[in-house]
């Protein structure tokens, strides 16, 4: 299991993500993903189209910072407490799920465990603490 933080923005995710490139060094892990792309997604502002769905700031093997902006037509507010988030990466599609179900029970949950369109399982949510966490699985070729 690998474990990342998480970082949200006010639309200033690939400015600062960029910065932090700069002095960490690293590589970005694929493009930067933009809200734009996700399906359906047409009744964004344009502002809210070029905002940073998704980047992975690659330092090491071990070691990422990931980020995305929030989307205030979504109600979401940038505020402290849900600028970060402990995003967990398991082995397996069933540890991600007993991750998931454990550490939600009591907390409000954002997104459910499942199939994501980027073929991930992927779930969101705050724990009874106030803490942020995203549990993503990415499956393996030919595994549902």
């Amino acid at each position: 299991m690998k474990i990342h933080p998480y970082l949200n923005f006010d639309g200033q995710a690939k400015e600062a993500m960029t910065f932090y490139k700069e002095i960490l060094g690293g590589e970005f892990d694929g493009d930067f993903n933009y809200f734009s792309e996700i399906p359906g997604m047409v009744h964004l502002s344009e502002e809210e189209k070029k905002r940073v769905m998704h980047v992975t700031l690659k330092l090491s093997e071990e070691v990422k910072i990931m980020a995305s902006d929030t989307l205030p037509s979504l109600g979401q507010k940038l505020k402290l407490g849900n600028h970060n988030h402990i995003s967990l990466m398991p082995d397996s599609k069933v540890q991600g799920k007993k991750f998931f179900d454990g550490l939600s029970k009591g907390g409000t949950i954002e997104l459910p465990y499942e199939k994501a369109f980027w073929g991930s399982y992927f779930g969101s949510f705050t724990d009874k603490f106030g803490i942020g966490w995203m549990v993503n699985y990415s499956l393996i070729e030919g595994e549902e």
